[in-house]
């Protein structure tokens, strides 16, 4: 199995994957790396493109933003989908990754959440989150795309795309998925017993 990089982020994908490119899945029962070290927390922002989240959504966003403060920083940036209001699926796709970029500082460590994506697991997620403090980068920042996924600007930006499941997402799941991930790799991080 291989991480999608941009080969042009070797070094800092260097960081994130002790193995380079190729990436090892951890055997069961290895100890954790991290688990009660300290760590550089990032901060995140989390860009998702969609329609108006709804009010239960809204809600669970909420309640992990509010435990992820305990850890890191986190902003929660909603991009309205298919700006140019077309109904060309590749314009909107591409109008998507235009303002998408817009919003990703030079300095950021890009995560894509792709259906095509590296599978990883929650030990897997802490790792990221937590060597992403050794690349240099100043925060983290994770795209969710729209309803046709990510173009190929923001492909090619991003230094590792992954996927938070084999099944297809609505972009609400999907964040709601990546925030108690999120939570749970800041928990495994510091040693906390929420991850079993």
């Amino acid at each position: 199995m291989y991480l999608q990089t941009n080969p042009h982020s070797h070094s800092k994908m260097a960081a994130i994957c002790s193995c380079g490119v190729k990436n090892t899945i951890p055997s069961p029962g290895r100890r954790f790396k991290y688990s009660g070290e300290s760590v550089r927390a990032l901060p995140i922002r989390i860009l998702t493109i969609g329609k108006k989240r709804s009010k239960g959504i809204q809600l669970i966003v909420e309640e992990y933003k509010e435990k992820l403060k305990h850890y890191c920083s986190i902003d929660d940036v909603q991009i309205k989908s298919n700006p140019k209001n077309t109904s060309d699926v590749k314009a909107q796709i591409e109008g998507e990754d235009n303002i998408i970029i817009q919003h990703i500082r030079s300095e950021d460590w890009l995560v894509v959440l792709d259906e095509h994506g590296l599978d990883i697991g929650s030990e897997q997620m802490a790792e990221l989150v937590g060597n992403a403090g050794k690349t240099g980068s100043s925060a983290i920042a994770f795209c969710i795309g729209g309803p046709y996924g990510h173009g190929r600007q923001l492909r090619e930006r991003a230094d590792v795309t992954i996927r938070l499941s084999s099944m297809v997402l609505n972009h609400q799941i999907a964040l709601i998925v990546l925030l108690e991930q999120l939570y749970r790799a800041w928990t495994i991080l510091k040693g906390q017993k929420y991850h079993h």
